[in-house]
């Protein structure tokens, strides 16, 4: 991992340095998580304990916003990693990497691009092309990711349809969903992989150039490679992967450190094949076995033609969440609906859903839930 004792001291020069410069930063610069995590095959574990929402889903747009505005750079960069974490193996095979923090800096690369990621002092409420109003145009964007408004389902109908990620769910078009900026941050995630999916079925793209393509499109709606547009790689795509080699080796992926485009300290990582450092890479379009975010995107709980279930269980048994006397598909979908705030659960449900008796019903249970129907 990269927050050894060099990060740490990289940092802290780091934040020495900008502090100089008049340049706001926090002083902390401690990891959230626990340290002795293996981050590559566990995950951050969501040290903020950051739900499918990061702000009331009937609380007004303005208070929605000044929940984000408040967010720590430390606590904007989580909130990504939480994304990434949840939808783990879907990342990783699009993007071609198993290598966790790489693609974590990769996104921190996106979110710097975009907005620095917070520092500037507005957490995680940035808002961009909004002059014709909530939706109007195509480049209306939020969020640390600056995700667009044509990455949502029920947007104007005349924007190009990002219907192809049955793996994640895609969320309507709203106030209350478009300025959340956990929200956000998934549609971020989900908009980079449909991408991915465009640039490998579409424009015939391979290794990296699945990548850059996804990030071009991100910014452009088109991720095909285009060799005379030189300048746009190098201004964005090729500059977002050498932020996030800024993040990556200078140790900064777990504390307040903010870089910014065109910073000179990033100017060694922008020299020659700026890709170099993402790595071998392999994007595929590999089957995702997630069976329960593919019913989730659907936005029923219908009864799915082939379920997958476990044998059938004693009334009351943990993680029959709709008590029908069964685990299985279902029940996640209930969960899941529940923690994006779509549906209500009894209180006898909530403690079925609580597969770690922790005494509340969260994200870790629908990650257990779902292990355990897996098995």
């Amino acid at each position: 991992m990269k927050h050894g004792i060099i990060g740490k001291l990289a940092a802290a020069f780091t934040a020495a340095a900008l502090l100089c410069c008049g340049i706001p930063c926090s002083a902390s610069d401690e990891i959230a998580h626990d340290p002795s995590r293996d981050v590559q095959t566990q995950g951050v574990g969501n040290p903020f304990n950051y739900g499918e929402r990061n702000t009331p889903e009937n609380a007004t747009t303005e208070e929605i916003r000044a929940i984000n505005h408040k967010m720590t750079v430390q606590e904007v960069k989580y909130a990504l990693y939480k994304e990434i974490d949840e939808h783990w193996d879907l990342v990783s095979t699009r993007l071609g990497t198993k290598d966790r923090e790489k693609v974590y800096a990769l996104f921190l690369g996106v979110g710097t691009r975009e907005s620095t990621l917070g520092g500037n002092g507005d957490g995680a409420d940035i808002e961009t092309a909004f002059s014709e109003g909530f939706g109007v145009s195509s480049a209306h964007a939020y969020g640390t990711l600056q995700t667009a408004v044509t990455a949502f389902a029920d947007a104007d109908p005349t924007f190009m349809k990002e219907e192809d990620v049955p793996e994640m769910y895609q969320y309507s078009l709203a106030e209350n969903t478009f300025y959340d900026a956990i929200i956000s941050d998934h549609m971020g995630v989900r908009k980079i992989m449909h991408f991915c999916v465009v640039g490998m079925t579409t424009d015939g793209l391979e290794g990296y150039q699945v990548v850059r393509g996804a990030l071009k499109g991100f910014n452009t709606g088109w991720s095909n490679f285009t060799s005379e547009d030189d300048g746009y790689y190098k201004n964005y795509p090729d500059e977002i992967i050498s932020l996030a080699r800024w993040y990556y080796e200078e140790g900064h992926l777990y504390d307040n450190v903010f870089t910014w485009t065109n910073d000179e300290r990033v100017d060694k990582y922008r020299q020659g094949n700026v890709w170099e450092g993402w790595g071998e890479c392999n994007p595929s379009l590999a089957e995702i076995k997630e069976t329960a975010e593919t019913q989730e995107t659907t936005g029923t709980t219908e009864q799915p033609s082939e379920p997958e279930t476990t044998e059938p269980a004693q009334q009351n048994h943990k993680g029959d969440v709709n008590l029908d006397g069964r685990v299985e598909v279902l029940d996640i979908i209930a969960l899941t609906r529940y923690l994006h705030g779509m549906d209500k659960l009894s209180q006898g449900a909530l403690e079925q859903g609580d597969m770690n008796d922790s005494g509340e019903t969260d994200v870790f249970d629908l990650s257990l839930l779902k292990r355990t129907l897996l098995q």
